[in-house]
Order: structure tokens, then C-alpha cells, then sequence
């Protein structure tokens, strides 16, 4: 077995993640908590990429360094493995309003991974994954409310 493939078979399962920024306002507030996950051994930063989309609609990505000094984005510098390419970058992009940037964050669970390896000499295989958005989760809860209130009635 290839080094690389002997590597894989040691992972976590891998996510992305597209956050945006309105306006381009950027923080910083949750980078010292992504570094903690990160410190932790909870996850892993496979790929880092910040992208703008100008109100033109044209997408273009940006620099750690274009942030100015108010956020120390340095840790993050070198974090590219190479998995996004242009089409990803340009996907991205797509779901992003006109004026606004996003951060495009590839991820491994390493919390996961001992779980991941004994499922794979299992002989099982992840077939679908998903993820539920705080937003679907409070409205359900909402809805669910309201109707108890309607029948309580």
C-alpha cells in the first residue's frame, strides 16, 4: 500500500465548510476558537481559502495578508493540500451574494478518525452524510411550539 493511500486509511472524515462575510466584514472573532479546535486535536485545517465576489459578480481569491493587521490570520498560512481547485473556488462563489467574501474551510475529524478506521476494517463505508443547518433546527422547534399551542388550546 502507497504511502499516501496507508494515509488516508488513518483519517477522520472531511468536511468544508463556506462561511460569508457580509460587506466583507470580517472579525476575526472565530479564528481564535478555530485554532483551539485545531490545538485540541479536533480537527484538522486541509485547506484555507478566502474569496471575494465583487458586485459585478466576478469571484477572486484573496490573501491572508490582504486582512490587514486586525486579524492575525498567520497560523493559517501554508494550509493547502491542494483539494479545492478553481472549480471549487468558483462553486463557492456562486452561493455568495454580490459586495460579500467567504472563508472556504476543508476539515478533518480527527475526533473521528478511530471510529472512521474501525468502521473501515469493518468493511463498512460511509453511503450518505448531512448536516442540519441551527436555522432548520430553530424553526422545527418553532413550529413544533406553535402547533402545541394551537392544541392546547
Amino acid at each position: 500500500m502507497s504511502e499516501d493511500l496507508a494515509e488516508l486509511e488513518e483519517m477522520g472524515p472531511v468536511d468544508y465548510v463556506v462561511v460569508e462575510f457580509p460587506g466583507n466584514r470580517m472579525t476575526g472573532e472565530g479564528f481564535p476558537l478555530l485554532v483551539d479546535l485545531v490545538d485540541r486535536g479536533i480537527i484538522r485545517i486541509l485547506d484555507l481559502v478566502f474569496v471575494r465576489k465583487d458586485s459585478d459578480g466576478s469571484v477572486s481569491g484573496l490573501e491572508l495578508r490582504e486582512f490587514g493587521d486586525e486579524i492575525d490570520l498567520s497560523v493559517f498560512e501554508g494550509a493547502s493540500s491542494g483539494l479545492l481547485d478553481q472549480e471549487d473556488i468558483d462553486e463557492a462563489g456562486n452561493v455568495l451574494e454580490p459586495g460579500n467574501s467567504a472563508g472556504i474551510i476543508v476539515y478533518e475529524n480527527v475526533w473521528a478518525a478511530p471510529f472512521a478506521r474501525a468502521l473501515r476494517r469493518g468493511g463498512a463505508q460511509l453511503v450518505a452524510s448531512g448536516r442540519i443547518p441551527v436555522q432548520a433546527l430553530l424553526a422545527s422547534l418553532e413550529a413544533t411550539e406553535a402547533e402545541g399551542t394551537k392544541s392546547g388550546s
